[in-house]
Order: C-alpha cells, then sequence, then structure tokens
C-alpha cells in the first residue's frame, strides 16, 4: 500500500510522534495501527445493529426509539454527575 502525505499542526505531529515513541513505534506504524483499531460510522452502526439483533435473540430485549432516548439521557445525565466529581 502507498504512503501518503497528510497535512496536520506541528504541534498534533510532534505529541503523536512522542506517544509513538514511548510505545517503541514509528509514527508511521502508530498510526496504522490506530487506524485498525478505529471503527468508521458506518462499522459502528453494524456492531449496534448486531448487537440489537443478539440481545432480542438472547433476552428478547427490545428497546423502543423512545427508550434508548431515555436510557442515552440517564447515562449523559451519570456521566455529567461523575465528571463533576
Amino acid at each position: 500500500m502507498p504512503d501518503a502525505n497528510v497535512r496536520i499542526p506541528e504541534e498534533a505531529r510532534d505529541r503523536l510522534a512522542a506517544i509513538a515513541a514511548a510505545e517503541g513505534m514509528s509514527l508511521r506504524a502508530y498510526l496504522a495501527r490506530l487506524a485498525d483499531t478505529l471503527l468508521t460510522p458506518d462499522e459502528r452502526a453494524a456492531r449496534a445493529k448486531q448487537a440489537r439483533a443478539a440481545l432480542k435473540e438472547w433476552n428478547g430485549y427490545a428497546p423502543t426509539r423512545a427508550e434508548e432516548q431515555d436510557l442515552d439521557s440517564e447515562l449523559d445525565r451519570r456521566l455529567a454527575q461523575a465528571a463533576a466529581r
């Protein structure tokens, strides 16, 4: 696979290079590993769909959209509360 040039601020490059070096990696190898470990929005959506299907099959869990929004709101509230501590 051919290499590509990516323009980023110098400070970001230096920070990423320091992080990579601390892990004994080149910046190139670190970025390649990072790209392999992150999911695209489409990949995340596909995994979420699979998880919902597995939960429904396993135990019948199938929240409505409104229930999902309520659960998301509750999670956001708890995270904000924990961050405030």
